[in-house]
């Protein structure tokens, strides 16, 4: 690729410059070096289009001014390509790994209040209907309790349980001492009101973090909500342990859902930084994009982030997990993110797999916010 652009630009050139009758710059030689980064690469690109330019402006001959400006592009799309090939890949912000930490340092700290107080932390999970993928979540959720030592309690409803009597259930949730927090496992069947079910749930057991008080909370300054919601708290934990810096950074979340984006960009204003938020309505994302330093994606669509959106050097958070087909898959589909991964591992220094990426801090940030509830509730420090 560094041979094929140091001879694209020295024909390209030498050309162009046997043809004017002024003298015109003339680049004989591109080393592409293994060593250089995406930065230092894309800077020689932008080099070789303003000699091209300015070697154009000294010619009178419009096809010689053609010839430079076309070469000028050609070369840079080359430069850009072997740039592409030679950079490292991104550092992989592992969740899974993190997530273990974070879970280990849970466990250590029930064990500790369970030996001070007598009490061990409760989380009461509602389930409503027969969906498989949320069977797995809960099912996932009371393992991971179980293994940091929160006693779990599960309600599994039918599908055509009345909104009243989830209500019910969760009314015996929030009086019951034992119960630190309370989580509804979405999405619920249709004919309920999601807003007065979540509402129900008393703001002290709210560890999802979906309560408006805590969500008003988290977008006032100088107010702290009793608890944050959970995959975007688990975003900004991956952050904070690589040492990502936020404060003064442009940080771009493309999605502003209630459960993620929305919170995510206050998370992120809260750090300092200054915060764009893209949605379905945006036009022309990829330029915003391409201006962040910080991307937190979380839009539900496979791939949809390619690397022409990214700016050199930035960290990636990708919220989405999305099945596409995949014949070679015993499963026939495999889970990808929003961002194409192939494209932007290339480009981005660091960048969240998926899956094991923010999926595993979700459940860590849950049990997080239930611990948190218990001592707050017992005083415990």
């Amino acid at each position: 690729m560094a041979s094929a652009a140091a001879s694209s630009a020295a024909t390209m050139f030498s050309s162009a410059t046997d043809s004017c009758s002024r003298r015109v710059f003339l680049i004989s030689n591109l080393e592409v070096r293994r060593t250089w980064s995406t930065c230092a690469f894309l800077r020689t690109s932008k080099t070789i289009n303003n000699h091209a330019r300015t070697a154009a402006s000294r010619c009178s001959s419009s096809s010689v001014i053609n010839d430079l400006v076309e070469g000028g592009r050609e070369v840079t799309s080359l430069v850009h390509e072997a740039a592409m090939a030679t950079e490292a890949s991104a550092k992989v912000i592992d969740g899974k790994s993190v997530a273990k930490e974070i879970r280990e340092e849970i466990a250590t700290e029930i064990s500790r209040m369970k030996e001070s107080t007598g009490v061990v932390p409760g989380l009461a999970v509602i389930l409503v209907g027969d969906r498989k993928d949320s069977a797995t979540y809960v099912r996932n959720k009371k393992k991971a309790c179980e293994s940091v030592g929160i006693k779990s309690y599960e309600v599994h409803l039918a599908e055509d349980t009345s909104e009243q009597e989830v209500l019910k259930y969760i009314s015996g949730f929030n009086d019951d001492t034992s119960v630190n927090g309370i989580l509804v496992q979405l999405p619920l069947p249709s004919h309920m009101n999601e807003k007065n079910v979540l509402n129900a749930v008393c703001i002290e057991k709210d560890v999802d973090g979906f309560n408006p008080l805590n969500i008003g909370r988290l977008a006032m300054r100088d107010r702290e909500p009793l608890f944050v919601p959970c995959t975007p708290k688990g975003c900004i934990e991956l952050l904070h342990r690589y040492g990502v810096p936020i404060k003064g950074k442009r940080a771009v979340v493309i999605g502003r859902s209630n459960i993620v984006g929305m919170p995510a960009a206050l998370l992120l204003q809260r750090e300092d930084a200054t915060v764009t938020v893209v949605h379905s309505r945006t036009k022309n994302p990829e330029e915003l994009t391409r201006e962040a330093d910080i991307i937190i994606s979380a839009v539900g669509q496979p791939n949809m982030v390619k690397g022409s959106w990214i700016k050199p050097g930035s960290v990636i958070i990708d919220v989405g997990i999305n099945p596409v087909e995949d014949s070679k898959s015993p499963r026939g589909y495999r889970l990808v993110g929003d961002v194409c991964y192939e494209e932007a591992s290339k480009i981005a220094s660091a960048i969240t797999p998926v899956p094991g990426g923010v999926g595993p801090m979700t459940i860590a940030m849950l049990l997080s916010n239930t611990l948190a509830a218990a001592k707050r509730t017992n005083n415990f420090e």
